[in-house]
């Protein structure tokens, strides 16, 4: 069961991830968001594919982003599938690989296919499986859609440069790809940077 349960975690996160994104894309246009409570929102939105939104260097930065992602992600998994056949390392740090490894798929997909597979979602809800996307392979975008405002309020007037001007905490929107790419990698630091440090 050991062997079998980083695999089984990989499909679970894969599965909601997904599943989650292909809901929010085709039922939501782009802006739409449904306020759960005051820290925890569910907000549409996209990007061109690095974690929580960032952006790097146009259609050019986009493709080279994708590439690289490809092949780290073929490293990561054969690193992982290595380990596995091994068995010599703490089931924690093959859990913490595996979240990386899912969470890293989970995004690509998005890049890969998601503007072949989908109308795009400004002022329109995406439809799925259209005769033409809105972006070619390797150019999808990533959807984003939890938000979690924890701290929403004003800088008090007498901080420099930034008096009364807005601040949110944690302002980032991101999806469960990310979440489980950010939560390995701090498995990994916290509890097996020996590992990696050898």
């Amino acid at each position: 069961m050991k062997k079998y349960f980083p695999f089984i975690l990989i499909l679970l996160i894969l599965f909601f991830d997904q599943l989650s994104k292909i809901y929010i894309k085709t039922h939501w246009m782009i802006g739409e968001e449904y306020k759960i409570t005051d820290w925890f929102i569910i907000h549409f939105t996209e990007n061109n594919g690095m974690a929580f939104g960032m952006e790097f260097g146009g259609s050019t930065g986009k493709f080279l982003l994708s590439s690289f992602r490809i092949i780290a992600i073929s490293f990561i998994g054969y690193y992982l599938i290595q380990i596995i056949k091994k068995d010599n390392k703490p089931i924690g740090y093959t859990i913490g690989i595996s979240l990386i490894f899912s969470g890293a798929i989970g995004n690509i997909l998005d890049s890969l296919f998601y503007g072949q597979f989908f109308t795009d979602s400004y002022y329109q809800v995406a439809q799925l499986f259209p005769e033409k996307g809105y972006a070619d392979f390797l150019y999808g975008k990533v959807v984003d859609m939890l938000y979690f405002p924890i701290i929403n309020t004003h800088f008090p007037d007498w901080v420099p440069f930034w008096g009364n001007e807005s601040f949110v905490f944690f302002r980032p929107v991101f999806n469960i790809a990310d979440a489980s790419i950010t939560i390995g990698i701090s498995i990994i630091l916290i509890f097996y940077r020996s590992i990696i440090l050898k």
